[in-house]
């Protein structure tokens, strides 16, 4: 009897239990991988209480501490949920073709392993980012067919067959006319790619401007960028303007540019203990951590860093001293270049209905017919943000490019 999908959910389910898809999903991406997993965020948002100053009405006068009415100041972010899919079609023939599950599985799981890898790198990249959904900016060539990163290591974001946009800044009224263009070819050595069309059928594409993947343009969950941007403005962020006190509620701001590696991250460690932090982990990419450990020579620490509850997944990091205890510095692909976020890990959570990402199946169904083709489909997708309950006890420290 042929394989159909009624068939072949049992088999299905069972294979892509809960272990076999957080080990897919966090392998490679100790962000990802560390941050707290909170999967209960129902209603309609979240709100994220922080007090931002204590009561002021004191002074070393009875009656003008009595006469004061400062009160304690708190605001809230009301975080909402974003949305992100990826999709795995699957030939019908290739389906009926298969005389038993186990052979079926094994065409089956390399579309379904590859959407739910789609679906996480997505993510694991947006948790680095500030939401607007650009994962690079494009050089000063805009003709022909090569298209150069301005920032070479930014290519770990493109995947060949990736449908590209482009605007002239992280918003969607600022996208421009033309496009999607479809990645045909990376060199990742060189930090650039070919795609499928001119460059110059982009209208008025220019040097710099930011790439999105089709229909990500200020659609992505707001990651650390985002919390702890470069410049604290007074545009709402989940409802509340940072600037009232940029550090407590935008995080902190340290330039080590011009400072060794090793000293520059003392030293905004430093900054972030003053503020009443006490950061454990550091991320960052591993060209800056390759930096960090030439630049300790004999006197690297290496460590372990354990995801709690998963005894088989752990990452190798360079252990640094704070004033506070030790921090595990990580090195982390979907880091941008030239910053290392210095982070008080249980501070954060990453907020959603239920495992992010998973096989979406609130109707009890893992694989769909398709109503176009001769295919089914498997869905993967999440719902959810990145929040934080004290910015102000991370920081992220800018590196020499």
């Amino acid at each position: 009897m042929p394989l159909d999908i009624t068939t072949f959910a049992p088999a299905l389910k069972q294979y892509y239990k809960r272990d076999f898809v957080e080990n897919l999903v966090y392998k490679n991406n100790p962000f990802l991988a560390l941050v707290t997993k909170d999967e209960n965020f129902v209603g309609l948002n979240m709100p994220i209480p922080i007090i931002i100053g204590n009561p002021q009405a004191r002074s070393a006068t009875f009656s003008t501490a009595q006469a004061l009415s400062e009160n304690s100041r708190l605001r809230a972010f009301l975080l909402t949920r974003n949305k992100d899919y990826a999709f795995a079609s699957i030939d019908n023939e290739t389906l009926e073709a298969s005389a038993d599950a186990g052979a079926f599985m094994k065409a089956a799981t390399v579309e379904i392993d590859g959407a739910i890898q789609a679906a996480t790198r997505s993510l694991a990249t947006a948790l680095f980012r500030d939401g607007s959904g650009a994962i690079g900016r494009i050089n000063a060539t805009v003709a022909g067919t090569t298209l150069t990163l301005a920032t070479l290591v930014d290519i770990v974001n493109f995947e060949v067959g990736m449908r590209i946009q482009f605007s002239s800044a992280a918003t969607s009224a600022s996208l421009r006319v033309g496009g999607p263009l479809v990645v045909t070819a990376i060199d990742r050595s060189a930090g650039s790619m070919t795609v499928g069309a001119n460059l110059n059928t982009i209208t008025t594409l220019t040097s710099q401007d930011f790439i999105n993947v089709a229909g990500d343009i200020e659609a992505k969950v707001r990651g650390l960028d985002a919390w702890v941007p470069s410049t604290v403005t007074s545009t709402a962020f989940f409802g509340v303007d940072r600037t009232i006190d940029s550090t407590r509620l935008g995080g902190q701001r340290i330039d080590a540019s011009l400072s060794p590696i090793e000293e520059g991250l003392v030293d905004g460690v430093s900054l972030i203990e003053r503020e009443g932090g006490t950061p454990s982990h550091m991320f960052m990419n591993f060209a800056n951590l390759s930096n960090l450990r030439k630049s300790l020579g004999t006197k690297v620490q290496y460590v372990q860093a354990q995801v709690e509850g998963k005894a088989h997944l752990s990452f190798q990091g360079i252990q640094i001293h704070g004033n506070k205890g030790p921090i595990t510095v990580l090195g982390d692909q979907n880091c941008p270049a030239a910053v290392a976020y210095a982070l008080q890990l249980d501070t954060w959570a990453l907020y959603s209905l239920g495992m992010a990402p998973k096989i979406l199946d609130a109707d009890g169904l893992k694989m769909l017919r398709e109503n176009s083709a001769d295919s089914t489909a498997v869905r993967v997708g999440y719902y959810g943000n990145v929040g934080c309950k004290a910015p102000g006890w991370n920081g992220r420290i800018t590196l020499a490019s």
